[in-house]
């Protein structure tokens, strides 16, 4: 229950799925978890409930990455490890995509990682090292019709994460960068793609359980098990990588 004892690890997008499941099981591993996200409501009391810090943030705005690494220094001293998880996915092809939701999806996914990782690895080279997960997706690798401009920014955060990798080795800063690229997880989000896309409401099946299991779909945990491993000393040899969650997906 210690695998992450004492490492600051801030979470952003942490008031609802893949990010609250990773706050709540790096926090049980023993970490100072510090959660951000845009919905203060749901993140001050899931922050109460699991014993982690909440931060009301938009990632999309440049200022609140100074804000935020300025409040962690305060209270901590130090960064051990961030998790850019923040994230939306707009259901639109490429003949539907307008130019506003492009630039939204590029300012929550690309330009939030690109800051975060930034200003993270200055807090982070003043105690040594630390170590940060991008989240990406599966439609890095393969691309996804419905999702143009969330297959496009995750492809980026993809490239990123290995400059980031290689950079912070040359520059012998201890500071490792990988890549996770769930496939579809149980998440809000993937259960408004069910009900677009399929016609499915996952949660509102007689065995919702039964159902997810058979659409094979993950569960949040999945994610979140690799998060702590990432950010724990086990993983200390392991950097630049893309861990890909998608039971076999990706490879049928």
């Amino acid at each position: 229950m210690n695998r992450v004892k004492d490492k600051v690890i801030i979470v952003t997008g942490a008031a609802s799925g893949l990010g609250l499941a990773d706050a709540r099981m790096l926090t049980l591993q023993g970490a100072q978890v510090v959660m951000t996200d845009i919905d203060a409501e749901a993140g001050h009391a899931h922050a109460n409930d699991i014993g982690a810090i909440f931060f009301a943030q938009d990632v999309s705005d440049e200022a609140s990455w100074a804000a935020l690494m300025s409040a962690v220094e305060h209270q901590h001293g130090r960064l051990d490890g961030l998790v850019n998880n923040a994230g939306v996915a707009p259901i639109a092809s490429i003949e539907d995509t307008t130019t506003e939701m492009w630039r939204k999806v590029m300012g929550i996914h690309l330009d939030a990682t690109f800051w975060g990782c930034q200003s993270a690895i200055k807090l982070m080279k003043k105690s040594g090292g630390g170590s940060i997960v991008n989240m990406s997706s599966t439609a890095a690798l393969i691309g996804l019709g419905p999702y143009l401009a969330y297959s496009a920014a995750k492809g980026g955060i993809r490239a990123m994460t290995k400059s980031i990798a290689i950079y912070c080795r040359q520059a012998n800063l201890g500071i490792r960068c990988n890549s996770i690229h769930p496939g579809s997880i149980s998440t809000p989000m993937v259960h408004t793609a069910l009900k677009t896309l399929l016609n499915t409401d996952l949660m509102a099946e007689e065995d919702p359980e039964a159902t997810r299991k058979a659409l094979g779909i993950g569960e949040p945990d999945d994610v979140a098990h690799m998060v702590v491993y990432l950010m724990s000393d086990e993983s200390k040899h392991v950097t630049g990588t893309e861990m890909v969650i998608d039971n076999g997906d990706t490879v049928i």
